[in-house]
């Protein structure tokens, strides 16, 4: 059983490899297509998510700041991974069904397209990492060495967007509507995710309703998997011990890895089972 799954696995990478430079220029289209025309260009992956912070800052500062120190940084943090996923699961709903034509006229991996979407996404997330830097600067946040873990939750969410990817994409080959659900869906997921509030904030909440505010604040931490992602992501960056050793960083670094395993293989699985079919919808 373990030597088919490594022969099954093996056979995989050799042919994801065969069409590692297709993958390549089709990231490299999405980032062309994306700053076409444009008088800044890729400038705009720092200044969307600097511009996107003040706003949300002016905004929610008289409410929020109080309790949650070097705000402005606390927001971004949450905002830029938050775009990430979002950005990256609505151009993968796309990915299969806006390659048709080339589909029907010649063999290529069809999970190749919704790869290449969410990698584009990713090369704009890493350039708006300039705008944190910015404003780490601004708010004097220093720079310690354990700020270059961000790597673990950053590379955790790109494997859980992945394999969210492949899920609506194939979803979205068999039911359009998908895309409008999802918008609404992203919406309501921004709200129960703490980029403009703190989810600690719950915890001594005496409100009631029809789930109670403390309740709400238990669900976000246990289920929402951007919630996992982003708290390490401001451990690692706002922290001034050494948060990999803190056992609430580590316990969401484990907890976010095995939620982006588990979605890459629901996705994968999924995108295999009805792969074959894509042609006869598309």
């Amino acid at each position: 059983m373990i030597k088919k799954i490594i022969r099954t696995c093996t056979g995989w990478f050799r042919r994801f490899l065969k069409y590692w430079d297709l993958l390549v220029l089709l990231v490299q289209r999405d980032l062309k297509l994306k700053y076409r025309r444009s008088f800044l260009g890729y400038l705009w992956s720092v200044l969307n998510p600097l511009l996107s912070m003040i706003v949300m800052a002016v905004v929610f500062t008289r409410m929020f700041k109080r309790s949650i120190p070097n705000y402005p940084l606390y927001l971004i943090c949450g905002n830029i991974l938050f775009s990430f996923m979002r950005d990256s699961t609505n151009q993968a709903l796309n990915s299969v069904i806006g390659n048709a034509a080339l589909l029907k006229k010649t063999y290529v991996p069809k999970y190749i397209f919704t790869l290449s979407k969410i990698t584009s996404c990713m090369v704009n997330f890493v350039l708006s990492l300039g705008a944190l830097v910015i404003v780490m600067v601004a708010t004097g946040q220093p720079f310690r060495w354990m700020n270059l873990l961000i790597i673990v939750p950053v590379v955790e969410l790109y494997v859980f967007c992945v394999g969210l990817g492949l899920l609506l994409a194939a979803g979205t080959v068999f039911f359009r509507d998908i895309k409008n659900i999802w918008s609404v869906v992203t919406l309501a997921w921004m709200y129960l995710t703490p980029i403009f509030y703190s989810v600690d904030s719950f915890n001594n909440s005496k409100e009631k309703g029809v789930v109670s505010i403390s309740t709400l604040g238990l669900i976000i931490r246990r289920f929402n998997p951007m919630y996992m992602y982003i708290q390490q992501f401001r451990y690692l960056i706002m922290q001034y011990e050494v948060a990999l050793i803190e056992v609430p960083c580590n316990l969401l670094m484990w907890r976010g890895a095995v939620c982006a395993a588990l979605m890459l293989i629901v996705g994968l699985l999924t995108f295999n089972a009805t792969k074959n079919k894509f042609i006869l919808y598309i």
